[in-house]
């Protein structure tokens, strides 16, 4: 599906005319793929890669155009389980236009940095700059989700917090791989700046894209170390959980047990200190021994503070 976008006062608006410098390719079609390759001279290695969310981010130079592949998080929805997955977006850059290849649909030119743009390469900038955005908002949902988690772990044994747990720290591996492969892609930018046709003003913004891209990564760091060092700690949580409920109810199985022990004793048919003639006392006195040695039970464990 192709979307012609155009600079109008600034922003990035949507247009029907075929004369506009921004086009939207959302999940091209063979037709679509075709032109991309044949008229635009795109290369169909990279191509795929814009469309490829295992990709690396990185940046080549091309005869015609200037080919960037980086990394956005992906929209999260209940089926994904905990899992936060990574997208790729491709921006070809030419002089006269700027063509955005991308798997699914995700709204890219939103936001406040995009309501002074000036070129293309502002809007390819404001793209990168606007990942990171999306990257620090997942990082902080994920922490309020393993936050979440840590709570219902202590106070249940269920094994689906424990997974889920262990889908956010994988989660956070993809996290960081893609947010390094992007500090590269922005180094080389930065390194490239020339041959781009940065201006100052944009050379200050890159820098600026280097530190936010620079602190989301040492975020995310955090937020995995903090997970995976505590992931132990969590597991043994609901180990003891586990030992406590068995020992009580090893506990009362035996306070059941040991009054079935005395009843069953007087049951059998042998001769016994208690004779049938002397009446219903017999009865209670067996009854008594009962209630008695669940009554043991019960102040052996207060007093061993089991």
């Amino acid at each position: 599906m192709l979307k012609r976008m155009n600079i109008c006062d600034g922003k990035v608006c949507e247009v029907d005319s075929p004369a506009c410098c921004v086009h939207v390719y959302v999940a091209p079609d063979e037709g679509e793929r075709k032109f991309l390759a044949g008229e635009l001279k795109l290369d169909e290695h990279t191509l795929n890669s814009a469309l490829d969310p295992d990709e690396l981010a990185r940046l080549e130079f091309e005869p015609e155009h200037t080919a960037l592949i980086i990394k956005r998080p992906k929209n999260y929805c209940s089926e994904d389980n905990f899992l936060f997955k990574v997208a790729s977006i491709g921006l070809f850059i030419f002089k006269d236009r700027l063509v955005v290849v991308v798997a699914d649909e995700a709204p890219l030119f939103e936001g406040r940095e995009f309501a002074s743009v000036k070129s293309i390469l502002d809007i390819v900038l404001r793209v990168i700059h606007r990942s990171i955005f999306h990257f620090e908002g997942h990082l902080r949902v994920i922490s309020a989700l393993s936050d979440e988690l840590e709570g219902e772990i202590n106070k249940a044994m269920e094994n689906k917090h424990l997974l889920n747990l262990f889908t956010l720290e994988k989660s956070l591996v993809y996290y960081l791989t893609a947010i390094t492969t992007n500090g590269r892609v922005i180094d080389k930018l930065k390194a490239n700046a020339v041959r781009l046709g940065l201006t100052p003003e944009q050379m200050e913004f890159v820098d600026d894209i280097l530190i936010e891209n620079s602190q989301c990564y040492e975020l995310a760091q955090i937020y995995s170390q903090v997970l995976s060092s505590l992931m132990d700690a969590r597991v043994s949580v609901v180990s003891n959980n586990l030992n406590q409920l068995m020992k009580t109810l090893t506990l009362v199985m035996i306070a059941i047990m040991l009054p079935t022990l005395v009843i069953s004793a007087f049951s059998m048919n042998v001769r016994l200190p208690l004779e049938q003639e002397i009446g219903i006392v017999s009865f209670w006195i067996i009854m008594g021994l009962a209630a008695a040695s669940t009554a043991t039970v019960w102040l052996v464990w207060r007093f061993r503070k089991w």
